[in-house]
Formats: C-alpha cells, structure tokens, sequence
C-alpha cells in the first residue's frame, strides 16, 4: 500500500529522500534521467527533433493555423471542456461497488493556459463521484521549474473530493511527487492499494512514466493488489496495454495521446504521439478481457488549441455485470 512522502527533494541534483517509499535507486534514477532530459531538450540539436521542445516548431504550427483562420477557433474549443460518462461491467465486482463512480482527469499543462485551466476547475466543480484519478502530465513543458504548475495544481485540488489518487507522466518531474501529497493528492510509483467500500475490496494501483522515462514496472504495481477481484491500473500511456492485459489487470485508464488535439473532420488524428495502435487513441476499447479507456485529456500541449477533438474529463462507473 502507498505511504504519504513529506520530503522535498529541493533541486534536481538533490540525493533519494524517499528512504523505502520506492523501491532500489527509483527516484535517484528518475532524477538522474530528468537532469539528462533538460540538457538535451535546451540544446539546438534537440529543437529540432522534439517537437514538445521545439518552440520555432510551436510557432510555425500557430501560423499555419492562422493563414488558415483555425488558430482562434482552436483556442476557443480548447476551453469547452466536455464531461463524458463511461461504464465498466464486471461480474467479478463486488456489490458494494456497483455504482462506484471514478472522475478521471488527464494531461491538465495546468500552465499552458489560464484560462482553459479555469475552465477545467468550472467543470470539475460540482460533480459527484467517489474518487478522483489524475493519469499524468501537469505542467506544459517537459523540463524545468514546475512551481507554477503546482501552484495551479493547489487550486484545482481544492475543487475536488476527498480522495485522489495520481500517477507522474513524461511532462512531470518527480519533484512533484512531495509536493502533490502535501496537497493530499496520493500519488502511485508503481504501486497499488485497497479501495474499500461496506466491507468489500477492488484493487487500484498505478506506475512511473512508461513513455519516455521507461521506469515502469506493471507487474510489480500487479503484485500490490493480485488478491483482489477487480484491478484497476493507473498508466499515463496506453503504449503498454498488452502487458497489462498479460499481467492480468481488469481496467486500464490513461491519457497521453490527446486524443490527437488536431484532427481531421470525423475525429482523425494527424499526429497520435504514442507508441500504441491508433484504436487506442482515444474512448474506451478492450484487448483480450481487458477494458481501457483513454482520455483525450483536458488541455492542450505544443499549441494552446483543439480542432475535431474536444477535451474532455470522464466519469467512469463501474457496473456489477450479470
């Protein structure tokens, strides 16, 4: 089971806090990476490639837009964010969970856009669920300070329920993670815990970054809940459905993709960023016994717009199946 941390890791060449809270040299790892990461994504070289980083490329993206008079309605459906509601049925859950409702929030850049940010805290507030999961990505950029972003993070935070559960995506740093549960946001490193209700039990667990940092461990988050009758996993990617789906795992939630964020007419993506069949790119699918959904997310990266693919926050409610 996940354990509050309250150390503050301070800088990025700062020593492992975590003492047993993540397994072997995990943090000491990530950060290492995140250190690496920076340096490549400030270099000349890089711009070039990485289109997250390469802000000649944002601009360029913004001034196609405009000559084709999409760039100010892609801002303004940017910021209608749309609930959608999704079931899941299982005849293996408990009956105290039949009626359970998860609101799932993903790839927030909380500093991309105040005021899609704004616009997201809007529609959170009010809803009625059980839990909250958050599938990654809370800053814009993929590197440097995250302040802002956590600052905005402490707003939004204090518009949703009690619980709250979160995994880190590949915009994230894992510096976060203290910072996020002093919110009381518990966030999950490739770990699982009970969800109890009326006596009776689901599993939820959750892992690192599977994207670009690769320190996920699914069959080790599997372990932490393998007794329990319905095992939800917390991905920020859907890039390694099948593995969980071998692992054994009932439900998958993530995000990452955008669901494309500039599609054609009919919701075609132009551009999916994801290692994963493109039938995973956004909505709920399934694979073997297992259920996914994938949040087309509920801001913006690269360009603060959305064309033929709404963002989008979900509540997901898990259904007792005959």
């Amino acid at each position: 089971m996940a354990t509050a941390a309250t150390s503050d890791l301070g800088s990025p060449s700062a020593p492992d806090e975590f003492g047993s809270r993540l397994p072997g040299d995990h943090a000491s790892r990530r950060l290492a990476m995140e250190r690496q990461h920076h340096k490549h994504a400030t270099s000349w070289h890089s711009k070039i490639f990485h289109v997250e980083n390469g802000y000649s490329i944002h601009g360029l993206i913004r001034q196609c837009l405009r000559l084709a008079g999409l760039h100010g309605r892609g801002q303004e459906n940017a910021r209608k964010i749309e609930l959608r509601e999704h079931a899941f049925e299982s005849p293996r859950l408990p009956d105290a969970f039949h009626g359970f409702r998860i609101l799932h929030l993903s790839d927030l850049h909380l500093d991309m856009d105040l005021q899609t940010t704004h616009a997201i805290t809007e529609r959170v507030r009010g809803l009625e669920y059980d839990i909250c999961v958050l599938t990654g990505d809370y800053r814009a950029n993929t590197f440097g300070e995250s302040a802002r972003a956590m600052e905005l993070m402490a707003g939004l935070r204090s518009h949703l329920g009690e619980t709250v559960y979160a995994i880190l995506g590949n915009h994230d740093s894992i510096q976060m993670l203290p910072k996020m549960e002093a919110m009381g946001i518990q966030v999950l490193m490739n770990e699982g815990l009970q969800l109890t209700r009326n006596g009776q039990s689901i599993g939820l667990a959750g892992i690192d970054d599977a994207h670009y940092f690769e320190l996920h461990d699914v069959a080790g988050a599997y372990r932490a809940i393998a007794e329990e009758p319905v095992k939800i996993l917390l991905s920020h990617t859907p890039e390694v459905f099948d593995e969980a789906a071998r692992a054994g795992f009932d439900i998958f939630l993530c995000g990452h993709t955008h669901g494309g964020q500039i599609c054609l007419p009919g919701g075609i993506p132009v551009v999916l960023e994801a290692r994963a069949p493109r039938f995973l790119g956004k909505g709920a699918w399934k694979h073997g016994q297992m259920q996914g959904y994938t949040s087309a997310g509920a801001s913006t990266s690269v360009v603060n717009v959305r064309l033929n693919c709404p963002p989008e926050i979900t509540i997901h409610t898990l259904r007792r199946a005959a």
